[in-house]
C-alpha cells in the first residue's frame, strides 16, 4: 500500500525518486564544492558554512512534524549515532588529506557502501534481484576509478592516513545503514533534525583546525560561494533521509555514490573541457549503467 509522506500518498518507488533528487543536488554540488577553497576560503570553514546551511532544510522538516521531533532514549540515540558518525567522518577527512594522498584516501572511502550492504543483507534481511546486484556491483567497481590517479606513490606518508581512510569508511557506512534503521521508528524529518545539532555541535572543532596564520578570502567568491554549493549539500542530506525510509538501502546507497560523482564529472568535463584518463572515463561508463539498472529495479511490495 501507499505510505504518507507530508499528508500525501507515496508510491513504492518514493525511494528511488528521493534518490534520484539527492543524487542530482550532489551532483552539482561536487562540481563545485572545492571552487571556495581554490579561492582561498579553507576546508575546515567551508564546514561550517555547510553545518549552518543545514539549518533551513531542517527548520522545514520540523515545521512539517509540528515542531515535535521524536526525543525518547531510542532516537536520540540513533539521531546522535547518525548525526556523528556522518559529521565526524567529514572532520577527520580533513586530518586524513593532511596527512596522506587523497587520490588513495578517496578510493578507500567510496567503498563505504560496501558496509552499509552488509549490514543491511545480515541485519535487515534485504535482498535485491539479479538486475538490482549486477546495478551493486558496477556501482563499487566505478567508485575508486574516479579518484584513481596512475602512477602515483603514497611512501613517506606513513600508515596513520590509511587507518583515517579505513575509519571514515566504516562511518559514513555504518551512518547509511543507521539511516534506514532508525527510518522505522522514527520520522525521516526527526534524523535530519538530529544531523543538524551533531553538525553544528562540531563547529568549534572545525574552527580549532582552521590555520588563521594564513590570508583568508572572506569575500563572496570565499564564504559567499560556498553557501551556495554546500545548500545543495544540505537539501540532498534531507532528500537522502527520505530516499532510505522509503527505498531500499543497498539500493539507495549504491545509486547515490555512483550517480552523484557521475554528474559532477560530466559537468566538469563541460567546464574545463578537458577528456579525462581512460580509467576515470572507465568509471563514468560503469556508473552510468549502474544509475540505469539501479533505477529500473523492481521494488518489493511495502
Amino acid at each position: 500500500m501507499p505510505v504518507r509522506l507530508w499528508g500525501r500518498r507515496v508510491n513504492r518507488r518514493a525511494g528511488l525518486n528521493f534518490a534520484l533528487v539527492t543524487t542530482a543536488f550532489w551532483g552539482v554540488w561536487g562540481a563545485f564544492a572545492g571552487r571556495p577553497a581554490e579561492n582561498g576560503f579553507p576546508d575546515t570553514l567551508v564546514y561550517v558554512v555547510w553545518a549552518f546551511t543545514m539549518i533551513p532544510p531542517a527548520l522545514y522538516a520540523l515545521w512539517h512534524i509540528g515542531w515535535r521531533p521524536e526525543h525518547d532514549r531510542r532516537a536520540l540515540a540513533c539521531g546522535a549515532l547518525i548525526g556523528f558518525t556522518g559529521a565526524g567522518g567529514q572532520m577527520l577527512l580533513f586530518h586524513a588529506l593532511r596527512t596522506g594522498p587523497s587520490y588513495l584516501i578517496f578510493p578507500i572511502i567510496a567503498l563505504s557502501p560496501l558496509v552499509t550492504i552488509a549490514l543491511s543483507v545480515g541485519w535487515l534481511k534485504e535482498r535485491v534481484g539479479l538486475i538490482g546486484a549486477l546495478g551493486i556491483a558496477l556501482a563499487l567497481l566505478s567508485l575508486p576509478l574516479f579518484d584513481y590517479e596512475p602512477g602515483g606513490k603514497a611512501s613517506g606518508f606513513g600508515v596513520a592516513w590509511f587507518l583515517y581512510a579505513l575509519i571514515i569508511l566504516l562511518a559514513w557506512g555504518v551512518q547509511a545503514f543507521f539511516m534506514k534503521l532508525a527510518n522505522r521508528s522514527m520520522t525521516a524529518e526527526s534524523i535530519f533534525v538530529y544531523m543538524t545539532i551533531t553538525g553544528l555541535a562540531l563547529i568549534p572543532v572545525a574552527i580549532y583546525m582552521t590555520d588563521f596564520s594564513q590570508p583568508i578570502n572572506y569575500g563572496w567568491s570565499g564564504p559567499g560561494l560556498a553557501a551556495i554549493t554546500q545548500i545543495l549539500n544540505a537539501v540532498g542530506a534531507l532528500t537522502i533521509v527520505y530516499a532510505f525510509r522509503y527505498g531500499k538501502a543497498i539500493v539507495v546507497s549504491p545509486l547515490t555514490n555512483a550517480g552523484a560523482p557521475l554528474i559532477t564529472a560530466l559537468i566538469a568535463l563541460a567546464l574545463v573541457h578537458v577528456l579525462p584518463l581512460p580509467l576515470k572515463l572507465a568509471g563514468m561508463a560503469l556508473a552510468f549503467i549502474a544509475a540505469a539498472l539501479l533505477a529500473i529495479e523492481p521494488e518489493e511490495s511495502a
